[in-house]
C-alpha cells in the first residue's frame, strides 16, 4: 500500500510564516536598539560585560576610577598627538585670549584647540554624567564622538587589581590640553605636557601627565598605584627650586635669603613639567629639582594632575600657607603653591613666610 501524503493548508502555512517573521523582527529590533545605545553612549549595550562601567553612570550612578584612569591616559596621549602634529606642521594659528593677571598674553594655538576637542569628547563620551572642567572653550557645534575600546592597559591592571567605584556626582575632571603654551609657541618642546586629573569630593585622586614630544606618560592613583616613583634622595638644606620662567627672579631673592647662597633656582615652563622635576622620570631632557614654588595666581587644571600624582606617592602640594587645595568651585587659587616629596613639607612652609606677599606685589 502506498504511503499516505500529508496535505498542508495554504492558510496555515501563511499564518506560521507570519508568526515566525514576527519573532525574528522582535529579536532583531532588540539587538539594533542595543547597538544604537552603544554608539550613543560609548559603552557596551545594557546587560553586557560593561553594564557596571561608564554606560551605567548615565543614570547618575557610579563610575570606576580604574576605568577613568585608563581613559584619562588615552585622552592625554590623543591630545598630545594633536599637540605634536600642529607643532611639527609649524602652523600654530597663534592668538591671544587676553592678558594674565601679571599682564602677559594668555596665548592659544591650534594645538590647544584640537587637543582639547580630542581629550574632552573622549572623556565625555565614556563618562557622560561627570563634571568636566577644561582650560579651553568647548564648541558645542564641533562635537566629536570618540569611543573608548573598553580595554584597561596591562600596566594599570598590574598596579590596580580591582575596580574602585565612586558616585558619579562626586567626580570633577580637570583637563589641561596643552600646558606651557608660551613655551610651545617658542618651540621649547621639553616643557609641554597634556594633563588630566580626577578629583573626588574636591580631593585629587587620579593624575596623568603626558609629554607629547618624548611620548612619556606618568600616572598615579591615590591609594591605588602608579607608574612613576619618587627619587631616592632630596636636598632639604640647599634645595634646587623649580619656578616659573616668568618670575624666577622674584622667588630667587627670597629663596637665597631662606636657604643660603648655595640654593639653585631652575626657571622652567609648565606646571606639569615642574612636578615631574620632583620625580624619577626617565627623560634625559627633564631637569631635576627638590622643591616646586609658584608665587602668583594659578589655574586648577594646571596643578590638579601633579597634585594627585604627588599625593599618591606620599608628597604634598599646598598653598604657600600650607593649606590643602580644593578642586571644586572656582577654577584658580590665589595663595601661591608649594610642592615637595620626601621632605618635611610643613617645615618648608614655615621657612617661606614672605613668598605669598612677594607674589602679590
Amino acid at each position: 500500500m502506498a504511503p499516505m501524503g500529508i496535505r498542508l493548508s495554504p492558510l496555515g502555512v501563511a499564518v506560521f510564516c507570519l508568526l515566525g517573521l514576527g519573532v525574528l523582527y522582535h529579536l532583531y529590533s532588540g539587538f539594533l536598539a542595543g547597538r544604537f545605545s552603544l554608539f550613543g553612549l560609548g559603552g557596551e549595550p545594557a546587560g553586557g560585560p560593561a553594564a557596571a562601567g561608564p554606560a551605567a553612570a548615565a543614570d547618575g550612578g557610579s563610575v570606576d576610577l580604574r576605568e577613568m584612569l585608563a581613559v584619562a591616559v588615552l585622552a592625554a596621549v590623543r591630545g598630545g598627538d594633536e599637540v605634536r602634529r600642529v607643532r611639527e606642521s609649524n602652523v600654530l594659528h597663534e592668538k591671544s585670549k587676553g592678558k594674565t593677571r601679571e599682564g602677559a598674553d594668555d596665548k592659544m594655538t591650534s594645538g590647544d584647540v584640537l587637543s582639547n576637542r580630542k581629550m574632552f569628547y573622549l572623556l565625555k563620551t565614556a563618562f557622560p554624567t561627570v563634571q568636566i572642567n577644561t582650560e579651553e572653550h568647548v564648541d558645542a557645534t564641533d562635537q566629536e564622538v570618540i569611543l573608548w575600546d573598553r580595554k584597561i592597559p596591562e600596566d594599570i591592571l598590574k598596579e590596580i587589581a580591582t575596580p574602585k567605584e565612586v558616585p558619579a556626582e562626586s567626580v570633577t575632571v580637570w583637563i589641561d590640553p596643552l600646558d606651557a603654551t608660551q613655551e610651545y609657541t617658542e618651540d621649547l618642546r621639553k616643557y609641554v605636557t597634556t594633563m588630566v586629573c580626577v578629583a573626588v569630593y574636591g580631593k585629587p585622586v587620579l593624575g596623568v601627565i603626558h609629554k607629547p614630544f618624548s611620548e612619556y606618560t606618568a600616572w598615579a592613583m591615590v591609594d591605588g598605584g602608579s607608574n612613576v616613583k619618587a627619587r631616592s634622595s632630596y636636598n632639604e638644606k640647599t634645595p634646587r627650586i623649580v619656578v616659573s620662567r616668568s618670575h624666577s627672579g622674584m622667588v630667587k631673592q627670597v629663596a637665597l635669603q631662606t636657604f643660603g647662597n648655595q640654593t639653585t633656582i631652575i626657571p622652567a615652563g609648565g606646571a606639569g613639567y615642574k612636578v615631574l622635576a620632583l620625580l624619577d622620570v626617565p627623560d634625559k631632557n627633564q631637569e631635576k629639582a627638590d622643591v616646586y614654588i609658584h608665587v602668583t595666581y594659578i589655574k586648577k587644571w594646571d596643578i590638579c594632575a601633579g597634585n594627585a600624582i604627588l599625593k599618591a606617592l606620599g608628597g604634598h602640594m599646598t598653598t604657600l600657607n600650607g593649606e590643602e587645595i580644593s578642586y571644586t568651585g572656582s577654577d584658580g587659587i590665589d595663595g601661591g603653591l608649594l610642592a615637595s616629596i620626601r621632605m618635611n613639607h610643613q617645615a618648608l612652609v614655615k621657612k617661606l613666610p614672605d613668598l605669598e606677599k612677594t607674589g602679590h606685589k
